[in-house]
């Protein structure tokens, strides 16, 4: 189950979104493309944001959630700066990838699906990268991590932390 996480939207934000929704409103079939648009803008669909695009397109919450939850490119949870999927496909699978996975959740404190309180990391799993010869393998952002252990992850998880330090 994905944390509660408080909405935060700039007036900025929403000042973008409105323009958006005012520019595709008459145009047929323009909910998907104003989703896409809104989490671009986000990084994320939080139900205030869906509110928003359901007042101004005249829909209802339900019609607005409806797509939201169908498509897997939607997010109701924020994602972290580095974006953490690891891949659970039949041969990462086979090679332990359920270890990695738990391991990046212990080392993170937070569960597939969630994002750190610091926004830095969020995990994801998948169903293959395409890599299946380096299984087991984690993705962070477009880095790809493969012949993985649970022993590898702190590591690797340091490596970012580490560079965000460095840009503060």
């Amino acid at each position: 189950m994905a944390q509660n996480t408080k909405f935060c939207g700039s007036a900025e934000q929403m000042a973008k979104l409105h323009a958006i929704i005012e520019e595709y409103r008459s145009v047929p079939g323009c909910l998907m493309h104003i989703l896409q648009e809104a989490q671009a803008i986000f990084g994320y669909l939080p139900i205030e944001v869906q509110t928003v695009i359901a007042d101004g397109l005249g829909l209802s919450l339900s019609d607005v959630y409806g797509v939201v939850t169908f498509y897997s490119q939607f997010s109701l949870q924020p994602k972290g700066k580095n974006r953490i999927s690891v891949c659970l496909g039949t041969a990462c699978y086979v090679k332990g990838s359920e270890k990695i996975l738990n391991e990046v959740e212990k080392e993170l404190s937070i569960k597939c699906g969630e994002c750190t309180e610091d926004g830095l990391f969020s995990i994801d799993s998948c169903r293959c990268v395409g890599a299946c010869g380096l299984a087991p393998v984690m993705m962070i952002n477009e880095d790809v991590y493969g012949k993985l252990t649970p022993d590898m992850v702190k590591g690797i998880l340091e490596r970012y932390r580490k560079e965000e330090e460095t840009k503060e």
